[in-house]
């Protein structure tokens, strides 16, 4: 794997990264980075050194055998040099390792177009679409509605399970069935993703490409007696598909879609959320990634984010989309966009597609580049990830906002034909 952020840079621009992390509410140890990076700078240049004495020791040695003289002290003089750089060579590799560990713990840098912000009140909203649903009720949360309808079992998967689980149930599993087929059917038919069906279980590596681990370990479920982690979203194995390959650039960009179950810890997240299929350990979701040449991210992250948004609009979800602060962005994000959809029962939005161009900072720690031409240098591509949707929180979203005074749902339009033509769920 490559640097996670461009060593070059940092050691170039150390005031702009220093005034990027501010921004993201980071203060990390940049001189100990920067006095490590000239470490192993001198290291390099010692070992240099030694390698060219090493050469001549070497010449030395071969004219002095054609002439028959002595060259034992030129022969342990070589070994010395030998045993030297090999030791130099594995404090060096120490070093590496240690200024690697280092870089894994630094975010992205914020795109210079990303809002300042310490937390949540500093995201911009850019638009709202739909309109609000009016009641002439009070209207229901959607684990009422859907225990109401017995389409929703909470109780009987806590007994399976545990808390955070749900149980499905006739029209409601074939509501979650429906959506994530209409949502792959969208992405893959009209907007240019090629579908993939991937492992739900990633590698160490797989995880430290996209930026999970080392720093979010808690969050993830790993697998007892196996090297392996359950994923915590299809970003992970559609991001790694082409780790340590270097790609022809006139393939890119290169897009894929993907169902997946994803597994979440939810560290952290205790006492939110708790009812409901809003924050579950285990959940559906429909993963968006794009591979793509690096002068093109900026209109991929806008074109993903309107592929997500056309999953709501044609289901007739009211939204809106905000542009993440640089306090409140993921690690891996430049530039994050979330899309918000409307819920009656809490009178606010929430998040149900989060859509971030991660420019070259996956690719860096994944080793994913490509070649312009034949023969060119190879550069890092950039990579993208969005939600296209997470499926149970739009079947919340159906719930709330099409639900009906004598506790039947309506089915949307669109989505009636993956329902067999149903078009209200009832009792």
């Amino acid at each position: 794997m490559d640097d996670m952020l461009d060593r070059k840079f940092i050691q170039d621009n150390p005031e702009r990264v220093r005034a990027k992390l501010k921004d993201r509410g980071m203060d990390l140890p940049l001189d100990d980075l920067l006095r490590l990076f000239n470490e192993n700078k001198a290291f390099l240049q010692q070992v240099e050194e030694l390698r060219f004495k090493q050469n001549s020791a070497s010449k030395e040695i071969g004219r002095k055998k054609q002439t028959g003289e002595d060259a034992a002290s030129d022969i342990a003089e070589m070994k010395g040099l030998s045993d030297r750089i090999k030791e130099l060579d594995d404090e060096r590799k120490e070093l590496d390792e240690r200024v690697r560990e280092r870089l894994l713990d630094i975010p992205n840098l914020p795109d210079d177009s990303v809002p300042v912000g310490t937390n949540v009140g500093g995201n911009v909203e850019v638009r709202r679409i739909g309109d609000f649903p009016l009641f002439s009720f009070e209207p229901k949360p959607h684990w009422d509605v859907g225990t109401d309808l017995g389409i929703l079992d909470f109780e009987r998967a806590g007994k399976i399970t545990g808390a955070r689980f749900a149980v499905y149930l006739g029209a409601g599993a074939r509501l979650e069935r429906a959506l994530i087929s209409f949502m792959l059917d969208i992405h893959t038919l009209e907007k240019g993703y090629e579908e993939m069906l991937p492992p739900f279980i990633a590698n160490e590596d797989s995880l430290t490409g996209t930026g999970q681990l080392p720093k979010f370990e808690e969050d993830l479920f790993k697998l007892r007696g196996f090297p392996w982690y359950l994923i915590p979203t299809a970003e992970v194995p559609l991001a790694n598909y082409y780790r340590g390959e270097i790609l022809d650039g006139g393939i890119l960009p290169r897009r894929f879609a993907a169902w997946t179950p994803c597994f979440r810890s939810e560290a952290g997240s205790y006492g939110k959320d708790i009812r409901g299929l809003i924050r579950q350990h285990q959940f559906n979701k429909v993963e968006l990634v794009s591979f793509c040449l690096p002068e093109d991210s900026t209109d991929e992250l806008e074109k993903m984010t309107a592929d997500a948004e056309d999953v709501l609009k044609r289901l007739g979800l009211p939204y809106r989309v905000i542009v993440l602060c640089t306090g409140d962005m993921g690690f891996a994000a430049a530039k994050t966009y979330d899309i918000e959809v409307w819920m009656p029962h809490r009178k606010e939005y929430i998040e149900i597609s989060s859509v971030s161009n991660c420019t070259d900072f996956q690719a860096r720690r994944a080793d994913i580049r490509f070649k312009r031409e034949r023969g060119a240098k190879p550069e890092f591509v950039h990579i993208l990830n969005g939600s296209g949707v997470a499926v149970g929180r739009t079947v919340c979203a159906i719930l709330e906002n099409n639900q009906q005074e004598d506790g039947s749902v309506l089915i949307p339009e669109a989505l009636r034909p993956y329902m067999g033509g149903l078009e209200r769920i009832s009792v």
